[in-house]
């Protein structure tokens, strides 16, 4: 039998939402099906590539079905390449674990009928996994990878490539998203198929959804960013109307996002040391600010408030917790202080903008001084507005509810530059001009909520 051998006959470039790729399309000797590369920057002759061997799932990754995690899997693979700056993705043309599409569909019907993913395969007359990498290993051979960091959850996939000649320095986990139609099959993947997977613990008969993942990684770039930035690194998050409102008037806190994405944003809360929310929100909500929907630790409340108008009644002071923080200004006044501070708070003066703002570098500064590095900031509408004016936002995470509301918008707009606005608890600030635009961009349904988050890129100063 002669050697197998794979040759590229072409190649384009592919702009997408993730940035710009190279298509090439593979024939080989083994098989007579077109193998597909992605490739995004220079991976010639370099090692510890980030690379995902995809195979070909077209339920998952063309209509979107929610009995696997592939699509889920193709598009994440894509971003974290992109947000790499280089990598490959390839799309190995072997539906259903090697099955193929017919015998996959049929392995659904029974799987309805009660059997697993593995016992479908096997009264098919199928092996549970038929896949082979050895086109992989050769596609990445062709175009000059020397080793790999694999994104994937199943060790079979990396003993393969390594048993065919390439190294994998590093398996680079892709947690999934949890939703009644595909906790069992992924349960199954676990337990039956070695599969390295966080499922979450049961709850009310099923599987939580899990955020663990997308946590995990937003945590990890966190500590990164604080490491070397010399600030905490700031995530923006609030709920929002399909009209962009987040609340039906300034004063009336108004419930927007689902129970399930509600446990998203606790576990977000959970993932950051400190939380932020302007004094507006405390008195219009009066809000915990705890991690009490996902598992984790609660993080340090911070208040903007820059006239220390926060009542010592609030729950941030009379309900279990972590000591809050108070920012004011230095003309604050000093008795207003002591009660707080007998309450069980920590009031931090600061100076202000010029405006008459709180400075939210110097806010910064003083928390990454306090051991916060990573900070959530949940609003509200003049909080939000204000650190994206002051473009101190590093990782952005929107939910969008199917409802209209017609009431207070999150972003107030910039104006001109050099013009008053709203600081974080109502005082004036100065502008920056620019709305960010969004790269890297993941969307996901949550029960009915859409969850967008990116990175906010700034415009050039005007």
């Amino acid at each position: 039998m002669e050697p197998l051998s794979v040759d590229r006959l072409t190649s384009t470039r592919i702009p997408t939402v993730h940035g710009e790729f190279t298509l090439s399309l593979y024939e080989n000797s083994q098989d007579d099906k077109d193998h597909l590369a992605l490739i995004h920057g220079d991976v010639e002759g370099e090692e510890d590539v980030l690379v995902r061997v995809h195979s070909e799932c077209f339920t998952g990754d063309v209509i979107g079905s929610l009995r696997c995690d592939c699509g889920e899997q193709l598009e994440s693979s894509l971003r974290h390449i992109a947000e790499q700056g280089r990598g490959v993705l390839l799309y190995l043309r072997q539906e259903g674990r090697g099955i193929g599409l017919l015998n996959k569909l049929r392995a659904y019907d029974l799987q309805d009928e009660g059997y697993d993913t593995v016992e479908a395969n096997l009264m098919l007359g199928h092996g549970a996994d038929e896949r082979d990498y050895s086109i992989a290993a050769r596609m990445l051979d062709d175009l000059g990878v020397q080793s790999v960091r694999l994104l994937t959850n199943n060790p079979e996939k990396i003993e393969s490539l390594e048993e065919l000649g390439l190294p994998v320095s590093e398996r680079v986990p892709l947690q999934p998203h949890l939703n009644r139609h595909n906790s069992e099959y992924l349960q199954t993947k676990a337990d039956r198929m070695r599969h390295l997977l966080e499922l979450g613990s049961l709850k009310n008969g099923s599987r939580a959804n899990p955020h663990a993942g997308d946590v995990q990684a937003l945590s990890d770039r966190a500590q990164a960013f604080a490491e070397t930035a010399g600030r905490p690194f700031v995530t923006l998050t609030y709920a929002q109307s399909l009209d962009g409102s987040i609340a039906a008037n300034p004063q009336e806190p108004l419930r927007i996002s689902g129970p399930e994405t509600l446990e998203l944003t606790h576990a977000l809360r959970a993932a950051h040391e400190g939380i932020l929310v302007g004094i507006n929100t405390v008195l219009s909500d009066d809000p915990q600010l705890t991690v009490r929907h996902a598992d984790g630790a609660h993080p340090t409340p911070i208040v903007l408030d820059t006239t220390l108008r926060c009542p010592s009644t609030v729950r941030l002071l009379t309900e279990p917790g972590p000591t809050p923080i108070i920012a004011t200004s230095e003309d604050a006044d000093r008795e207003k202080q002591s009660e707080l501070e007998a309450a069980g708070a920590k009031v931090l003066r600061l100076n202000c903008d010029a405006t008459g703002g709180i400075c939210l570098e110097a806010l910064l500064d003083a928390l990454q001084d306090v051991g916060i590095r990573s900070l959530m900031v949940e609003g509200g509408g003049e909080v939000i507005t204000s650190f994206i004016r002051k473009r101190l936002v590093d990782y952005l995470i929107i939910t969008i509810a199917p409802m209209l509301v017609g009431g207070v918008h999150a972003l107030r707009p910039f104006g001109t530059a050099g013009t008053d606005a709203p600081s974080g608890d109502g005082q004036p600030s100065q502008q920056i001009q620019g709305f960010p635009k969004i790269e890297n961009i993941q969307y996901r349904w949550i029960g009915k909520d859409l969850v967008l988050e990116g990175r906010p890129v700034w415009p050039e100063s005007q």
